[in-house]
């Protein structure tokens, strides 16, 4: 039996298993077990790791301290602030163990989860095997989900299997099956973030609507490598999704709770490799030199770009690689709306400024204070802080301005295809030359369409990231359209284009004479086809085009 190919769903589930314990979940799995006994191991976590003094000291939870946790979990209800209480790292309980007269009646402080603290420490990965789940209604059957993965002792991700030759169609109905009957809406089981819908040939994610909210089957998703092309095979998305440390990322950094509309959002697998390769970068700048380009984001219009940059803004807040985050908006009321956006996807220990005007944006930028971190303002606001045609009357004190040129500042420009190519953009280059600079755009400006011979990677840097309208479509992100086909390069100079870059030579002359170089010429020339396509074992070829 081929490793894409199983006739029956416990030879499946068994492969999965064995799966995901190559890849960071662990060896021991917890097999067959009802709600009171995950709740006992994640009792057991939490003891081993609040061991110190002022938290548990050498005295376990009791089950009526586990019972305050709960409660407090069931009165949370919905999954976006279960994912705040997660993401919160630390929750309170009043002890009543009476072994610990230090601190029995008091408060302490009890750390469930730490998103920095990946695959090391006190970081715990378990597979959790056919759970019995509980019904609200007394005349229904138990039932048995198929896996959980633990983190921490909390179930963060619901796993539903389907055979080979069954549609995923199947396992996302048996979700909301199970979510219709109040399986996932009190209790343990109320705390998972992520739904995963799995066959052999095809997987979906989708976030947990709540008890509240409704299943949408818009928001099911396909993850895919950095390059756009979907996984499908269970296989690679365990080596990629469900691995670790990804996993843990996907709930720590990579899950949205947006307070706007209630629910919790799970990002898309583009807006990942978007805002990690920011975040990425913002960590490897060398901030006493003067390389101000940071790169910039193609993706298309309507996949969630306003989601991805402020993503990108938090996990360089969070890293503390910089000290300022700025968003620059092409006009006010762009910024207006924003900061109410940016607000609406913060966490509760985030504070989104806005700025009223210049001098606003100055004190800000000067403040040492956390909260002072995320900054939303105007491209004009910004041009104002210095203002060579101002003079030294009208201009900002230059200590003032020393102080802020030293502080490591990321800039973050929506739209960056529009005014940023103007006169206000090189002014707030020449006020911060240390700055780092990030465009987000969904029609880049290349040649032979540049500005004042100027192009999008002349301001910003190279690309770190696309996401076309292409791919839009095909996932069903952007509405589609009729087209037809207007050839713009014969194929004979496409591929020669191609054949002389996977060479790594500029002309044709650097080729001949060279055994290995013309074997690879004459493939690209002649035998790769010129659109990519999905061959008869699943795999994707890709094409010159």
């Amino acid at each position: 039996m081929s490793q894409s190919n199983f006739d029956s769903e416990p030879k499946f589930e068994a492969a999965l298993i064995e799966k995901l314990q190559t890849r960071g979940w662990e060896k021991d799995v917890l097999r067959y077990p009802t709600e009171h006994e995950l709740i006992q191991n994640w009792a057991d976590i939490l003891f081993e790791n609040n061991r110190h003094r002022d938290h548990l000291g050498d005295y376990p939870l009791t089950d009526t301290e586990m019972q305050q946790i709960i409660d407090h979990i069931n009165n949370l209800r919905t999954p976006l602030a279960i994912n705040k209480f997660i993401n919160g790292v630390e929750t309170a309980i009043k002890r009543d163990n009476p072994d610990d007269t230090e601190h029995y009646s008091k408060e302490v402080t009890v750390k469930i989860y730490d998103p920095q603290e990946i695959a090391a420490g006190q970081s715990r990965y378990q597979i959790v095997q056919q759970p019995k789940f509980p019904t609200a209604s007394p005349i229904l059957n138990n039932r048995r989900g198929d896996l959980m993965l633990l983190i921490n002792g909390m179930p963060v991700v619901h796993i539903e299997l389907k055979k080979s030759g069954i549609p995923v169609s199947q396992a996302t109905n048996q979700i909301e099956k199970y979510a219709h009957e109040g399986i996932f809406s009190q209790g343990l089981f109320s705390m998972v973030q992520i739904f995963v819908a799995m066959t052999p040939e095809e997987t979906l994610y989708f976030a947990n609507p709540g008890p509240d909210g409704k299943f949408n089957k818009d928001f099911y998703f396909h993850w895919a490598n950095f390059y756009n092309v979907p996984m499908n095979e269970w296989n690679k998305i365990v080596d990629n999704l469900l691995s670790i440390p990804m996993a843990h990322q996907m709930i720590g950094f990579y899950t949205v709770p947006d307070t706007r509309d209630g629910v919790l959002k799970v990002m898309r697998s583009y807006q990942y490799y978007a805002a990690s390769r920011i975040s990425d970068a913002v960590a490897m700048k060398h901030w006493d030199d003067t390389q101000n380009l940071g790169g910039y984001i193609w993706h298309t219009t309507g996949s969630g770009k306003t989601m991805t940059s402020f993503k990108s803004a938090q996990l360089i807040a969070q890293s503390r690689n910089a000290d300022k985050v700025v968003f620059l908006m092409d006009r006010i009321e762009l910024g207006i709306q924003s900061v109410d956006e940016y607000r609406g996807f913060a966490n509760d220990n985030e504070s989104v400024q806005d700025t009223l005007n210049t001098d606003a944006l100055v004190k800000k930028l000067e403040s040492i204070s956390e909260s002072m971190t995320l900054i939303v303002t105007s491209i004009q606001k910004m041009a104002m802080v210095y203002d060579h045609k101002r003079g030294e009357e009208g201009g900002y004190d230059p200590k003032r301005l020393d102080k802020i040129r030293s502080k490591r500042i990321v800039f973050i420009i929506d739209e960056c295809h529009r005014s940023t190519f103007g006169d206000m953009l090189l002014t707030i280059k020449r006020t911060f030359p240390k700055a780092l600079f990030f465009g987000f755009t969904g029609t880049p400006i290349k040649s032979p369409n540049a500005i004042k011979m100027t192009e999008t990677s002349d301001i910003f840097g190279n690309v770190l990231h696309t996401y076309t309208i292409a791919d839009g479509i095909r996932d069903k992100n952007v509405l589609g359209f009729d087209p037809y086909k207007v050839s713009t390069f014969k194929d004979k100079d496409l591929r020669k284009i191609i054949a002389l870059e996977k060479c790594h030579v500029s002309s044709e002359a650097e080729v001949w004479g060279n055994e290995q170089r013309e074997a690879v010429y004459n493939r690209y020339m002649n035998d790769v086809p010129m659109a990519s396509y999905i061959d008869e074992a699943g795999g994707y070829v890709m094409g010159i085009e």
